[in-house]
């Protein structure tokens, strides 16, 4: 095994948990685009494991897609099996691979792309700019003007990594759903 998860049963318990927490019916090639959006999984221990995960009914078809491809959820002994040993894996992965599976899943159906950028500005400042893309229609625009460009770097790697939750934050914000920050 070459994942860094370790040992099969780990890759076994990640895929559960994230299928589980997906919670809607994925094909073989969606899955594993889900599972390969980090590096803690190598594409033949997920294929050897996904196997497996079949053989032992920890997982079944359960439709079809429009494609006739075979449509996959746990099932509930696959559901015990994540609740009861997702601990043997660290919750940082867990956090990190679901909110990375999610962003993919979420942005791939919509067709959203995100793009960020820093210029040098006047004053030894830097502006840096942050864009969302839905289907050629800019759905987010704005630009900060930061006092170092360590400070846009950082910026533009939290972008980077989690678009779509400050896409959500800034409409909370926006639209007052998040009042606990002002108090």
């Amino acid at each position: 095994m070459g994942s860094n998860l370790g040992n099969k049963r780990n890759v076994k318990i990640f895929v559960l948990y994230l299928m589980e927490n997906i919670n809607y019916p994925m094909d073989f090639i969606t899955l594993n685009d889900v599972v390969m959006q980090t590096d803690y999984i190598m594409y033949l221990d997920f294929a050897e494991s996904f196997g497996e995960m079949l053989d032992s009914e920890l997982i079944e078809c359960v439709d079809k897609d429009e494609n006739g491809d075979a449509l996959y959820m746990p099932t509930q002994k696959g559901r015990i099996v994540a609740a009861e040993l997702k601990s043997d894996i660290l919750p940082s992965i867990l956090d990190q691979s679901l909110a990375c599976a999610l962003r993919y899943l979420n942005f791939k159906k919509r067709g959203i792309t995100a793009r960020c950028a820093s210029e040098k500005a006047e004053n030894g400042y830097y502006r840096v700019t942050f864009i969302i893309v839905e289907k050629e229609n800019v759905i987010f625009k704005t630009e900060l003007l930061v006092d170092s460009e360590l400070r846009a770097k950082k910026m533009k790697e939290n972008f980077r990594e989690r678009p779509e939750t400050i896409y959500r934050g800034v409409n909370a914000l926006l639209a007052g759903n998040v009042n606990y920050l002002f108090d």
